[in-house]
C-alpha cells in the first residue's frame, strides 16, 4: 500500500505544472511557446489596459502567491509592483527576460513649447523604450532567457523546453523573413506615424522611421498638431497607427485633415505575430 502511494505521489509530481505569472499578453505567448503543457500562465495586464499605469486586482495578487516564476519584461508598472509581488511570495523567482538586450531611448517627440521641449528631451534621454518585444529578433533572445529559467526551475523537463525553444526560434526566423519580404519595396527610413511611440524597435530593425503624435499619453497642442500634419504630408504618410489603450482624438484630427487612415493596432495584442505582419502590410500599403 505504501509503495502504491509513493508511485502515485511521484506520478503527481512529475505531471505537476509550474505556475508562471507574466506582465503582458505577448510575453504569455513567448513563455507558452517554450513551456508548453508543463506550465500554467497568468497575465497581469489585460488587453486594453496600459502597462504604464496598471494596478493588479486582488484576485491577481492571489495568483502571485501560487506562482513559482514571474517573468518580467521591464514595463513601467513592474517598477512599482515587483517588490510587492516578492513580499507577497518570498519564494517567487523573478526572471527578467530582457536583461541582456540593448535598449533604445524613446524616439523624439513633437512639442510646441520650447521650455517644455527642453525638459522633455532631458526626460527622453534618460527614458528607455520598454516595447522591446515588437522586434522578432529580440524575441529570440527573450525565448532563450525563458528557456534558461524554466530549465533551471524544472530541470526534469529541460529537454522538452529545449525542443520547444528550437522550434520557436525557427518560427521567429520565418516571421522575420516574412516581414522583410513584405517591406522589400519600402524605401529605407520610410516614415510611419503612431500615436504612442511603441514601435521603435520594429522601426529600427526594418530601417523605418517612427513619428509619434503624443508624449507620455498626452495629446499635443495645436501648434504641435500643425507641425505634425506638415511633416506627415512631406513624408507622404498614408496612415496613423493608434492603440486602444490611448485616446486617438489627435490622430483622427490629423487623419481627417490629410485624408489618411487611422489604423488601430496594439503591441499588447495577444495575436502578436499576426499583429507585426499586419503592421508591415499597412506600412507597405499591402493590407
Amino acid at each position: 500500500m505504501k509503495k502504491l502511494l509513493l508511485i502515485l505521489l511521484l506520478n503527481t509530481l512529475s505531471f505537476a505544472s509550474t505556475n508562471v505569472v507574466v506582465s503582458i499578453a505577448p510575453l504569455q505567448i513567448f513563455v507558452e511557446k517554450i513551456g508548453g503543457d508543463k506550465i500554467n500562465t497568468t497575465v497581469m495586464v489585460p488587453e486594453g489596459s496600459s502597462p504604464h499605469t496598471y494596478e493588479p486586482k486582488p484576485s491577481q495578487m492571489k495568483e502571485i502567491t501560487k506562482a513559482q516564476i514571474y517573468f518580467a519584461i521591464e514595463v513601467e508598472f513592474e517598477k512599482v509592483w515587483l517588490e510587492k509581488f516578492k513580499n507577497q511570495n518570498q519564494n517567487l523567482i523573478i526572471s527578467d527576460v530582457v536583461y541582456d538586450l540593448n535598449k533604445s531611448t524613446i524616439s523624439k517627440h513633437h512639442h510646441d513649447d520650447e521650455a517644455d521641449e527642453k525638459h522633455l528631451q532631458n526626460h527622453i534621454h534618460s527614458t528607455l523604450d520598454p516595447h522591446i518585444w515588437v522586434d522578432p529578433v529580440n524575441v529570440k533572445h527573450i525565448a532563450q532567457n525563458i528557456y534558461a529559467t524554466l530549465s533551471q526551475v524544472d530541470n526534469n523537463n529541460s529537454n522538452y523546453y529545449k525542443k520547444n525553444l528550437k522550434s520557436y526560434i525557427k518560427e521567429l526566423d520565418e516571421l522575420d523573413s516574412q516581414i522583410k519580404e513584405i517591406l522589400k519595396d519600402v524605401p529605407k527610413e520610410a516614415t510611419f506615424m503612431v500615436f504612442h511611440p511603441a514601435w521603435g524597435y520594429f522601426a529600427k530593425r526594418y530601417h523605418l522611421k517612427q513619428v509619434a503624435v503624443e508624449v507620455e499619453g498626452k495629446e499635443p497642442k495645436m501648434k504641435a498638431l500643425i507641425k505634425l500634419m506638415k511633416e506627415a504630408k512631406e513624408e507622404n504618410v498614408q496612415a496613423i497607427f493608434t492603440q486602444p489603450e490611448f485616446s486617438d482624438k489627435s490622430a483622427k484630427l490629423i487623419a481627417n485633415n490629410l485624408g489618411i487612415k487611422v489604423i488601430k493596432t496594439s503591441p499588447l495584442a495577444q495575436n502578436w505575430a499576426k499583429n507585426l505582419l499586419n503592421l508591415a502590410k499597412a506600412i507597405a500599403h499591402k493590407e
